[in-house]
């Protein structure tokens, strides 16, 4: 389980639009968002480039940090 944290998320909304946007990445799977610790957890099914996550959560609208 791979875990990185998320900067801008406030509500559930939020929680669903990462997880959707993480989801949708080839090699990704299972993937939790913690709205209160300001992460999301999610297992690799092949090796994903950091890149890839970083941009798919920058285009949900929000930041890994």
């Amino acid at each position: 389980m791979k875990t990185i944290k998320v900067k801008g998320m406030s509500c559930q909304h939020c929680v669903m639009a990462v997880t959707k946007a993480l989801g949708a990445i080839d090699g990704i799977k299972d993937v939790q968002v913690d709205l209160k610790k300001g992460q999301a957890s999610f297992e690799e099914t092949k090796p994903v480039d950091s890149a890839i996550v970083a941009q798919a959560v920058k285009k949900a609208g929000f930041e890994i940090g």
